[in-house]
């Protein structure tokens, strides 16, 4: 699988926007990124999914940003972004990028995580 790499975190006030990229690594600059799947972990949580996208364009958001994050892809830059918009401190977290499979409504990470970006929200 083509190694991710994700940037676009930084410290924003509650109600800010960030824009987090996700692109392939330069050994993989020739192949396409394919489904790829936006991931949080904050301290003492578990890892959750925030969105996915197939290589077609089809999306999943989780329940806790829909309406406020949106992920999409420009293939012929070869490349995934997250918009995150209303931002929230609970929204604190390291973010990745990762190559997944949809499985019906399931999404499914393959082990390929990268160090990602640190997204914190102050109040």
């Amino acid at each position: 699988q083509v190694h991710l790499v994700e940037s676009g975190g930084g410290l924003v006030h509650a109600g800010g926007s960030l824009r987090l990229s996700c692109v392939a690594s330069a050994s993989g600059a020739i192949f396409r990124i394919r489904d790829v799947g936006w991931y949080r972990q904050a301290p003492g949580k578990q890892r959750e999914l925030v969105a996915a996208i197939t290589s077609g364009g089809r999306t999943k958001y989780a329940d806790s940003v829909k309406g406020r994050f949106t992920v999409s892809r420009d293939n012929a830059k070869n490349t995934v972004t997250l918009q995150m918009n209303s931002l929230k401190p609970e929204d604190t977290a390291v973010y990745y990028c990762n190559p997944v499979t949809f499985v019906g409504e399931f999404v499914q990470p393959y082990d390929s995580w990268g160090q990602g970006t640190q997204v914190t929200v102050s109040s």
